[in-house]
């Protein structure tokens, strides 16, 4: 299906964006019946499929910051192809029934190019499947379940965050060896978490230890209280939590209050930097996982901040963090992947982000990425801690204490490796942006 030039809403430039509808933000210089002389004088339109409310809306705007910022450099430098790149949002709520139907309005309504943005993965798997009808590129950039580069696969996604199994193969054996072989799971009571906790089981039982409970909570739980009773009855040498967002933050809260940070040990697969941002140190307690952080001492890394700082002087995430990073990563890889084919085919993108190569130095850790035969981007994986209290009293945004890294090939997760699959070429309609 290619896609014909149509009229167009009337769009405000980034200083004045205008909410025209319930849950739709629109930015960029638009024009109402805009009529374009010529392909390259119609705009890259990127549909922005991030929350801004529900339990990830924290790490949905820290997610749009990054494509954002991934976009105005592209087009300080004149666009891309020779076209101004605009972008569009809509609030997907933390709601798969919200992500489908933005996804198909973005797509049939407003012309979308491409579309990114998750942090929840039953909304990504419900956006990815209607992309993937009207054959649209779309970019799952934060979340993290194995399913969404497993089962739920399809030809027009790509992954961009390190999944559940990346992270447990970078801490499970880890924890047992240091911390003990009786483990508890505590785990969100939804995709994600079902899958990160099985993912996590898996490793744990296959290093010989023993699942002593699992408890299951609700998302959107403020009260957890009873759950910390029992893991005090069941007295586990190690806590293994897939809990998110905004129920992580409550979490953390509680158990520091409770007294329990150091006994048992927590170790959290991954920990996303808006979750807990701003909290006191002693309420980042555990073990847990990052694809990124803005202390490394890496090329870029400084300079990358700076960026962030002079673009969101005002923001109340004073540094980017890792939902950031793989929001403009992922927007920055799409745009080079259409220069570098010079085309927005759909079916010619795909082809070359399936064969994505980066650098250690252009990603700004430890190890070379790519993108592996899931259309997930395989990257280095980040185990950290709590910073000590004399560096977080110098600098309250220092708050982490990066422990180790693996490289990409150490973290694999080849079962969703092994046992994906996905449309063919031939079964994706052509789509032009």
């Amino acid at each position: 299906m290619k896609k014909k030039d149509a009229s167009r809403r009337n769009f405000l430039k980034m200083a004045g964006l205008v909410t025209v509808s319930a849950g739709a933000t629109f930015y960029g210089p638009w024009k109402h019946n805009r009529v374009y002389a010529s392909p390259t004088d119609k705009p890259i339109l990127i549909g922005m499929t991030s929350d801004a409310s529900g339990q990830y809306a924290n790490s949905g705007a820290s997610d749009r910051r990054g494509m954002m910022m991934a976009i105005e450099e592209f087009n300080a430098k004149g666009g891309v192809l020779g076209r101004k790149i605009e972008y569009l949002h809509m609030d997907t709520e933390t709601n798969p029934a919200t992500g489908s139907r933005v996804a198909e309005r973005m797509i049939t309504r407003n012309e979308a190019s491409f579309l990114i943005g998750a942090v929840s993965s039953g909304v990504a798997n419900a956006i990815s499947q209607v992309a993937q009808k009207y054959g649209v590129i779309y970019l799952n950039s934060n979340s993290s379940s194995p399913s969404e580069s497993g089962e739920n696969a399809h030809r027009v996604k790509f992954v961009w965050d390190g999944n559940g199994t990346n992270f447990a193969k970078a801490s499970v054996k880890n924890a047992k060896n240091n911390f003990g072989s009786k483990w508890l799971l505590l785990t969100n009571d939804y995709g994600w978490g079902h899958d990160t906790s099985k993912a996590t089981r898996k490793l744990a039982e296959a290093y010989g230890v023993e699942i002593i409970d699992e408890l299951m909570v609700p998302r959107g739980t403020r009260d957890f209280p009873s759950y910390l009773l029992k893991v005090q009855q069941s007295k586990p040498d190690v806590v293994a939590t897939a809990i998110g967002g905004d129920d992580s933050k409550v979490l953390r809260q509680q158990v520091a209050q409770l007294g329990m940070g150091k006994n048992p040990a927590w170790i959290n697969n991954q920990q996303d930097w808006p979750d807990v941002y701003g909290l006191p140190l002693n309420n980042l307690f555990g073990v847990f996982g990052t694809t990124w952080y803005y202390k490394l001492d890496l090329p870029g890394v400084k300079e990358f901040v700076q960026r962030y700082e002079q673009m969101y002087p005002e923001t109340a995430i004073e540094v980017p963090g890792n939902v950031f990073y793989n929001g403009y990563m992922a927007t920055r890889e799409l745009l080079s992947a259409v220069q570098r084919v010079d085309s927005t085919n759909n079916i010619r993108v795909i082809k070359e982000l399936e064969q994505l190569k980066v650098s250690a130095k252009d990603r700004m850790q430890h190890f070379d990425a790519y993108m592996g035969p899931n259309h997930q981007m395989q990257q280095t994986v980040y185990m950290a801690t709590a910073n000590d209290d004399k560096a977080w009293e110098q600098n309250k945004n220092d708050m982490f204490n990066v422990l180790s890294w693996a490289d990409p090939k150490s973290v694999e997760d080849t079962d969703s490796m092994a046992a994906v699959k996905m449309e063919s070429y031939e079964d994706t309609t052509t789509y032009d942006g």
